[in-house]
């Protein structure tokens, strides 16, 4: 692979293999390594440590993610018409670097820094840098390259640089979650701090790295971009419409900016506009595919990850989708594809629409998933406005029998159902309360050993009230279910702890180094908070008071009684049993979904590229990257006006907008007319037809460089982009 050889003059010239692409290649990995760390665990960080809910986590997760696909467009500009390629990775990347150290540094439970504000400006200046290098990085490597002396070398590149783009996502969406959740740092039971750093420090390297191979880059000149080429198109239509539609009348818009740019410029324009038409029903695809790193983890914490004496992260499941891409890249190859043209199902609008379907079956399985799991926490919280939900904890060492006309029952039925055991809980879950009412209570020991303690409970519709016996009293507190479970990130704890006044302090502990202190209320109420799964002790005054074995999806109450000299008795009570669905459950989702980015992703990258005019296709690389910023806007809108009541609904309702985007896609593909591939319909030697010489527009356009290192990275996407993790992540433009 170190040399090339060509035939010029009757003599071999060899080309050496360009070693400056081992430092585009290394930037890559590290570069990517950085993006997929931070993304896949964004939004549990949202959630957990900037105490967003789930609804404002998706909704900054899907702007973050938009802004992400619309600075490639002046990424792309800035390259072309200004700094060149090189100079504007090199400062974009600074900026990139700049956001992930803030956010990293912003995690910091100690920092003294406003934590919201900080990470917010992090992420835009991170999805500055990674969305402006996006169309610069692959193009920049394919610069290196002399064609078509290095055609074979230039594929084997591509090759290499799609595999570093899988490989710096696998392990970053491996390891980040780990760092995550298996690292206890700050005395917290996370480190969230270190898994944004380790993928920021591999950011500042891959600056590092870019830089040191200076010396041996190609480094083109800006050439222009054609994107200003359309606009102008555009403007001089629109123009020589205003000025001529009625005096000399064109057969369509465009025809009017011949004149001025002449007729190959509104020949190739016209062809793009006939693909982009196509485009219109794509980003609701990308709002369906980008949820994965959304709302189907935020599905995941809901879910038991026990599998096999493993515990699977929630935010480990994005690694499956790069692994089942590479594994379904031959699958489809030699399986799929011949089986399906073996239904008349061969050409790419074909392929297209099954890859649409394919995504509103992900979208339908993760709803019926959903709805599964809101039936089983279903007992949590009332699900009729006119129900309420009672529970009474007793912490006192005393069973105590309990009159109340909440709700009247027989004689039999209050000896059987109106007692507390100590430590233990009472509940009733469906009193029909219509309006907000108070409620005489009354308990008392049989035994004679604990005071009588009488008060009264308020109950309202729709809400759930709970109430801790201590200390002869009886203490009201509202445990917030319901927007406790909108946050979701379980197990949660909350201890209720009736021992004497001013015996402490009382601290959380958790594996490893994680400590917590455990502050109590006036009434002997700790707040909730979030716990290991697995296993977790309360400390009162360095001795261990209680233990416990919290497990995923659990809510809990640990009641705790004694004093240091006796000692403690304590009990753990389940107020929202564990998820007994397995994150297992997610995997069909996850496959439709894979498939459908093998089906629509990919074969869409193929149709635009060979259906694109040879100098449009930085345009449509532009038009491509901006479907998915609206995909992503999509999502956004729906989750920020709340179209559905629930989760499962909206699921269901993102399935249902796929199924209607798929027969739009149908009605607009119709009667579209493929191109013949044996030849452009305007040569690129052509003259301007109809409308004399093109202009000097045209000549600034379509000039050619001189220099045979000219390399057109659609070419290689189109061949090699089957291998990337998702394909289009990276330039696939003329350069």
């Amino acid at each position: 692979m170190g040399v090339s050889t060509s035939w010029q003059s009757g003599k071999q010239e060899l080309v050496p293999y360009p070693k400056s692409v081992a430092f585009i290649i290394s930037n890559e990995f590290c570069e990517r390594f950085n993006y997929y760390g931070m993304r896949t665990i964004l939004v549990l960080y949202l959630t957990n440590k900037l105490g967003y809910n789930e609804e404002t986590s998706t909704v900054l997760f899907h702007v973050f993610t938009m802004l992400v696909y619309i600075f490639p467009l002046i990424g792309a500009l800035i390259a072309d018409g200004w700094l060149g390629k090189y100079k504007t990775i090199l400062y974009l990347s600074m900026v990139y670097s700049l956001g992930a150290l803030i956010v990293s540094f912003g995690a910091i439970p100690l920092s003294v820094m406003p934590t919201k504000a900080v990470t917010i400006v992090g992420l835009i200046l991170i999805a500055m840098g990674t969305g402006g290098i996006k169309p610069c990085v692959s193009a920049f490597g394919g610069d290196q390259f002399v064609l078509p002396q290095q055609a074979v070398q230039l594929a084997k590149f591509f090759s290499l640089f799609y595999f570093a783009i899988n490989a710096g996502s696998m392990i970053s969406t491996t390891v980040t979650p780990i760092l995550r959740a298996d690292v206890h740092c700050f005395g917290e039971s996370d480190c969230f701090s270190l898994a944004f750093g380790i993928p920021a420090i591999l950011m500042l390297v891959s600056v590092v790295i870019f830089v040191a191979g200076k010396r041996r880059y190609h480094i083109n000149a800006p050439t222009g971009n054609m994107i200003f080429g359309v606009s102008q198109c555009l403007r001089s239509a629109f123009k020589g419409w205003l000025k001529f539609r009625k005096t000399a009348p064109m057969p369509s818009f465009l025809d009017y900016a011949r004149p001025t740019v002449g007729a190959k410029m509104v020949h190739e324009t016209k062809s793009l506009g006939k693909i982009l038409i196509l485009y219109l029903p794509f980003p609701t695809f990308w709002a369906l595919f980008d949820q994965q790193g959304s709302r189907w983890t935020f599905q995941a914490t809901r879910m038991d990850g026990q599998v096999l004496g493993y515990q699977i992260k929630p935010d480990q499941m994005q690694v499956v989708n790069p692994l089942l891409i590479l594994a379904f890249i031959p699958l489809f190859d030699y399986l799929i594809y011949p089986l399906l043209a073996k239904c008349g199902l061969r050409r790419p609008l074909q392929k297209l629409t099954v890859g649409l379907l394919l995504a509103a079956l992900g979208f339908f399985l993760s709803a019926g998933l959903e709805m599964k799991m809101e039936q089983a926490a279903s007992g949590a919280v009332p699900n009729d406005p006119h129900t309420a939900h009672l529970r009474l904890y007793n912490g006192m060492p005393c069973r105590y029998e309990f009159l109340s006309n909440v709700s009247p029952r027989t004689a039999a039925q209050d000896a059987s159902l109106r007692s507390i055991d100590p430590l233990d809980m009472w509940s009733d879950l469906s009193l029909i309360v219509r309006e907000p009412a108070e409620y005489n209570f009354t308990a008392h020991d049989p035994a004679g050993n604990c005071g009588q303690i009488q008060g009264q409970l308020r109950l309202r519709p729709g809400k759930a009230t709970s109430y801790f016996l201590a200390d002869n009293e009886l203490h009201e507190f509202h445990d917030g279910l319901d927007s406790v479970l909108n946050i979701n990130s379980p197990p949660l704890l909350r201890a209720l702890i009736n021992t004497p006044k001013g015996e402490g302090p009382i601290l959380l502990k958790g594996p490893g180094y994680f400590r917590q202190p455990l502050p109590l209320d006036s009434r002997n109420l700790s707040e909730l908070h979030r716990v290991v799964v697995g296993y977790g002790e309360v400390d009162i005054n360095g001795k261990r008071a209680a233990s416990f074995h919290p497990q995923n999806g659990g809510l809990y109450s640990l009641l705790v009684n004694g004093d240091a000299a006796s000692g403690y008795d304590y009990k753990l009570v389940e107020v929202v049993a564990p998820s007994a669905v397995s994150i297992l459950w997610q995997l069909p989702q996850i496959v439709a979904m894979t498939a459908a980015e093998i089906m629509f992703s990919v074969t869409g990258l193929e149709f635009s590229f060979t259906q694109a005019p040879k100098s449009m296709k930085s345009v449509l690389q532009a038009c491509w990257l901006l479907s998915v910023a609206v995909g992503n806007m999509i999502v956004v809108l729906i989750a920020e006006f709340k179209m559905a009541s629930s989760q499962s609904g909206e699921f269901a309702l993102f399935a249902c907008l796929m199924l209607v985007d798929m027969v739009l896609f149908l009605w607009l593909a119709r009667n579209y007319q493929y191109k013949d591939q044996t030849q452009e319909a305007v040569s690129d030697d052509e003259p301007a037809k109809s409308v004399g010489q093109p202009q000097s527009s045209d000549i600034t356009a379509y000039k050619k460089e001189a220099s045979p290192r000219r390399v057109g990275g659609m070419y290689d996407e189109a061949t090699y982009g089957s291998y990337r993790n998702n394909a289009y992540d990276t330039d696939f433009s003329e350069v």
